[in-house]
């Protein structure tokens, strides 16, 4: 994207603060349908590689950027990789499961031929006596009683069916780092090839599966941040942590509700967003929000009050994910969800209550900032920033004056997309790029005479971590 140029059509005032991001899929496979999803309201487009081939994605990546340079407005790409495929494998038919069977599990087994379940991984690798197995999404749920060569054998708990490659859940499996498969570093490079602006890791535990697939991307030179996707037992026990050493985490609720107890997945939400405002990381609320908009065009009245409540406890993003993907009303999914943002924005009935442990230089200047634009009625905080990283400072203290972020770098303004509250320009190296920005803006009618502005900036433009300067100016 080169220099931002798109005067917008609304006031500050009107900007919607939380993000919104669209997953692609058949439904929204064109270059029109892109550009309809970035004008209807969406921040940031999901790749799900699951699904689809390289060559289709870098045509989609290509239709993105022109979209995104057609509207003048900043859009991050998302790489969400798939993980370890623990799935069931293929099978003729039903399988009936009567409570007490004995169940066997085996690596890609022939279940006519043996009578032993196929799985598309190999959980005897993994697996212990004891542990848990849900089966197509916990219909069917199983306790492990023994593993020899390569077979594993599981009491039923429950009576039910099964189906081929539904998906299989371990709530109780260590995985150990073994999250990233061949077919995700393969991906991985290939992303590294293109204009990625985040991986999204599923199935994280640890924080050190975030450790590895930093070192992953960096030894291909990737300059895309890594997104955890909380969606196992063990990324709840590990949340803080898994937090603390990501760059965004994802509340992925279907799998989620599967491995905890589907009551625990609302306060389990409420606390990884609280843990993204502590430290500053971008949180995203994920699946079945506007579901029943797959195939209807109004979504039902708990589908609202999911999304606003995710806008009001401080979500960065709401997103969806089949309703643009496969859905009937994809792009009438992102104007619905739109919408209840801006209402929910407009209404809130009360602040959010935030605790903060950094008291680093670049936190405290954050801090002043906002406390300097409250005190004096400032429309509005100009930050110019190379890595971002001052105004996601800014962006995670929730201050209800919006926020005008100025950079030279393209990618940094594209990672700034799915951050609440921040709208992005992308402007050259200049000791008075925010001045220059608030003189356009102004001129433009977006800001008026006698609008007060707070600036952040550096005293060496272009410079990471260089914020040290606060002006107030009064617009003539």
């Amino acid at each position: 994207m080169k220099q931002t140029t798109t005067v917008p059509d609304v006031s500050l005032a009107e900007f919607k603060r939380a993000k919104i991001i669209a997953t692609l899929g058949p439904s929204t496979n064109s270059y029109e349908k892109i550009e309809e999803l970035i004008a209807a309201g969406a921040n940031g487009i999901r790749l799900n590689f699951s699904h689809g081939t390289h060559a289709e994605r870098t045509k989609q990546i290509a239709w993105i950027r022109e979209a995104s340079a057609a509207k003048g407005k900043p859009v991050a790409i998302i790489q969400d990789l798939q993980g370890p495929k623990i799935r069931l494998g293929d099978f003729e038919g039903i399988i009936n499961v009567k409570r007490g069977q004995s169940l066997m599990f085996k690596f890609q087994a022939d279940y006519e031929k043996t009578g032993h379940i196929p799985t598309q991984y190999d959980l005897s690798l993994k697996v212990k006596r004891g542990e848990r197995i849900y089966l197509y999404d916990g219909k069917v749920q199983a306790r492990v009683t023994s593993i020899r060569d390569g077979l594993l054998h599981a009491e039923a708990l429950n009576s039910g069916i099964l189906l081929q490659r539904k998906g299989m859940n371990l709530p109780d499996t260590d995985f150990g780092g073994d999250i990233i498969t061949p077919k995700d570093k393969a991906d991985i490079i290939y992303g590294s090839s293109q204009d990625i602006d985040y991986v999204a890791l599923s199935f994280v535990q640890t924080a050190d599966d975030i450790t590895l697939i930093r070192k992953m991307l960096g030894s291909v030179n990737s300059k895309a941040k890594v997104i955890a996707k909380i969606e196992t037992k063990a990324a709840v026990d590990n949340m803080a942590a898994i937090v603390q050493a990501s760059d965004a985490v994802m509340i992925a609720r279907g799998d989620l509700a599967v491995e905890t107890p589907a009551e625990s997945v609302p306060v389990v939400q409420r606390q990884i967003i609280a843990l993204g405002l502590q430290y500053g990381k971008p949180s995203i609320v994920a699946t079945q929000m506007l579901a029943s908009m797959v195939d209807a065009p109004e979504p039902t009245r708990a589908e609202v009050s999911d999304v606003a409540t995710a806008v009001m406890c401080g979500a960065d993003c709401v997103m969806l994910s089949d309703e643009t993907a496969n859905g009937t009303y994809p792009i009438e999914s992102v104007e619905v969800m739109k919408r209840v943002i801006r209402y929910s924005e407009t209404n809130m009935p009360f602040t959010l209550d935030m605790q903060y442990e950094n008291h680093s230089r670049q936190a405290s200047i954050s801090k002043a900032v906002i406390s300097l634009a409250d005190n004096i009625a400032a429309k509005a905080i100009v930050v110019e920033t190379r890595s971002g990283a001052t105004a996601l400072q800014i962006a995670s203290r929730r201050s209800p004056i919006p926020l005008i972020v100025v950079t030279s770098d393209t990618r940094t303004a594209q990672q700034l997309a799915i951050v609440c509250g921040a709208k992005s320009y992308v402007r050259p190296v200049d000791a008075l790029a925010a001045t220059k920005l608030t003189d356009w803006l102004r001129k433009n009618k977006v800001l008026h005479k006698g609008d007060i502005v707070v600036t952040a900036s550096g005293h060496y433009p272009g410079v990471v971590g260089t914020t040290d300067t606060i002006k107030v100016r009064v617009l003539e």
